[in-house]
């Protein structure tokens, strides 16, 4: 396209979260901690899951392909955070900025559809629970889980497919901590009012519809369990309520941010930092705390570790 032929801009100026010396260095040490965590966390999830042959079921599969995304998620842009508290030039290339919002929207997206596909598998585990083994197979988790990748992939190549060869020619100050895409257009060259809708309605839609159809699911997994009585449903209860909790915790900020799509305020910075250091956090400390099964299979793997050292 001719715009390509206007872009002059070879690198982003990433503005972060303070320009305060004293609190970034707060931040570097508290950011690092909590990032450590949450890929620590995630990825002893999916260890445990693996290792663990009591866990070899759909819901824990679904369970540790989400711990995966939680980790890339929390991957692609929170390293260069921390890294740019002590820096003085917080700067990115023009590459490297497309590459932070394919991968936000490839992770984002990926994981609102695994949220979606953990809810069909809870819907048939509860309504249908004598077809279960029959329909959740381990062919058809596997092709949900493929489903949400390219779903994932698809919608965030729509949307980097026309903003790479926008014109930056200009203005390269992105008043965030990474490449956000609805602050990285505004910094194009021309009017962005028409791309500014089709973000909107790109990111929307898929939001929407992944949201409607995690409330549908939820509304009739808990109206069968509200008319049930017995240990099992109790059982069912406790672990679909930390289901609802990552919905409301990953679904939450996006409605904030659908209310006011053309405004910018101090508080999606906090809701940036809360897609990619909380929710990766959150999820595994969510289902860990609240599920039985997974505790006890820590503590199983914990045992055979410290066995292993003690027979050396």
């Amino acid at each position: 396209m001719a715009w390509n032929n206007k872009s002059v801009v070879t690198e982003f100026i990433l503005l972060g979260l303070s320009s305060s010396r004293e609190l970034q260095l707060f931040l570097f040490f508290i950011f690092s901690v909590l990032y450590g965590a949450a890929v620590l966390g995630n990825i002893l999830i999916i260890l445990t899951v693996i290792t663990d042959s009591r866990l070899h079921s759909p819901m824990y599969f679904f369970l540790s392909n989400l711990s995966f995304i939680d980790v890339c998620q929390a991957t692609f842009a929170t390293p260069k955070m921390i890294a740019d508290f002590l820096s003085e030039h917080k700067t990115i290339t023009f590459q490297g900025c497309m590459s932070q919002i394919f991968f936000l929207h490839v992770f984002g997206g990926s994981e609102m559809v695994l949220l979606v596909a953990m809810a069909y598998d809870r819907y048939i585990a509860i309504c249908k629970p004598l077809y279960y083994k029959t329909i959740m197979s381990r062919r058809v988790c596997s092709v949900l889980v493929g489903v949400s990748w390219a779903i994932g992939i698809l919608h965030s190549a729509s949307h980097l497919a026309f903003t790479v060869d926008l014109p930056f020619c200009g203005p390269n100050k992105v008043d965030n901590f990474f490449c956000d895409l609805p602050l990285v257009i505004r910094l194009a060259c021309l009017d962005t009012y028409v791309l500014d809708i089709l973000v909107l309605v790109n990111s929307g839609l898929l939001s929407l519809i992944c949201f409607l159809l995690l409330l549908v699911s939820y509304t009739i997994i808990l109206a069968t369990v509200h008319r049930q009585a017995s240990d099992g449903t109790c059982k069912a209860l406790s672990t679909l309520s930390a289901h609802i909790t990552v919905v409301v915790l990953f679904f939450g900020p996006l409605i904030f941010i659908y209310i006011w799509p053309f405004e910018s305020f101090p508080i999606d910075k906090f809701i940036s930092v809360f897609f990619t250091v909380f929710t990766p956090l959150f999820n595994p400390m969510i289902y860990t705390l609240r599920n039985k099964d997974v505790k006890e299979a820590m503590k199983r793997l914990r045992n055979r570790h410290v066995g292993s050292k003690q027979v050396f």
